[in-house]
């Protein structure tokens, strides 16, 4: 069975794992505690023990935990799995880089040590966004990019182009290229590129020199996009430029 753990500090929800665990209990405490999240508009951090009275997953429980997993993997904003279980020690540590949350293993002895780290996770976006009068989206880096980013980055542009054939341009503002948080945030960047990049007219990158060599990936992804490097300080200049006109070829008849 599984049931709630009451002790947890707020904003973290705790699930243990006891005997024989089934479909219906996770119809009966998972899909509720999702449930919740979404009516909440909050995202879930949660502590799952599975110590020694832990016996087995029944198939329908193993079928309902990949089921429920896939349809709320973007609520989810961090997992610690405490258990001395080597199979499901090893089998977490395997699949934790695929997940779209940060996912850690503790021992059975380390359940404060594992809260501590739920706790201390960061909270909010790793980019923020804004979409300017002059049709150019506005993006700045800041930490480590998470699926989550480019589903809020998504829903923006997605809107946007219901209305209209393309954006004027894109600015990517960062002092430094933090990275991602893990697999699945690279999986949704490229997944957000592969959708966007041929109604891109302008892609800006308003940078320090360190990652100045992301101008020519950038190229390469946005094929139809011009593509210019600024300085990080030079912001205003790259919101400018990415907002004006492309500069069309002169032909032959010309």
């Amino acid at each position: 069975m599984l049931e709630r753990a009451k002790d947890a500090p707020a904003g973290i929800d705790a699930v243990k794992a006891i005997g024989r665990v089934s479909k219906s209990d996770y119809q009966t405490v998972v899909e509720p505690l999702i449930e919740d999240a979404r009516r909440e508009g909050r995202r879930i951090r949660t502590l799952c023990e599975i110590g020694p009275e832990f016996t087995s997953f029944t198939p329908g429980a193993a079928w309902e935990d990949l089921k429920v997993g896939m349809g709320a993997m973007r609520l989810f904003e961090g997992c610690a799995v405490v258990s001395d279980v080597g199979w499901i020690r090893e089998s977490t540590r395997l699949t934790s880089f695929l997940m779209a949350c940060p996912v850690r293993v503790f021992g059975s002895q380390e359940r404060d040590e594992a809260l501590r780290w739920l706790t201390s996770l960061p909270e909010g976006p790793g980019i923020s966004h804004r979409l300017t009068e002059a049709e150019v989206l506005v993006v700045e880096v800041e930490h480590p990019l998470r699926a989550p980013d480019f589903d809020a980055l998504a829903l923006t542009v997605d809107s946007w182009l219901r209305t209209h054939a393309e954006l004027a341009g894109v600015v990517i503002h960062a002092r430094e290229f933090p990275g991602w948080e893990n697999i699945g945030g690279l999986i949704r960047h490229v997944r957000f590129i592969r959708d966007h990049h041929r109604k891109v007219r302008k892609i800006a990158l308003a940078a320090d020199s360190k990652i100045a060599t992301l101008a020519p990936q950038l190229a390469n992804h946005f094929v139809q996009a011009e593509v210019r490097r600024f300085e990080y300080d030079e912001l205003n200049d790259a919101l400018a430029w990415a907002a004006s006109p492309p500069v069309r070829e002169s032909s032959d008849a010309d």
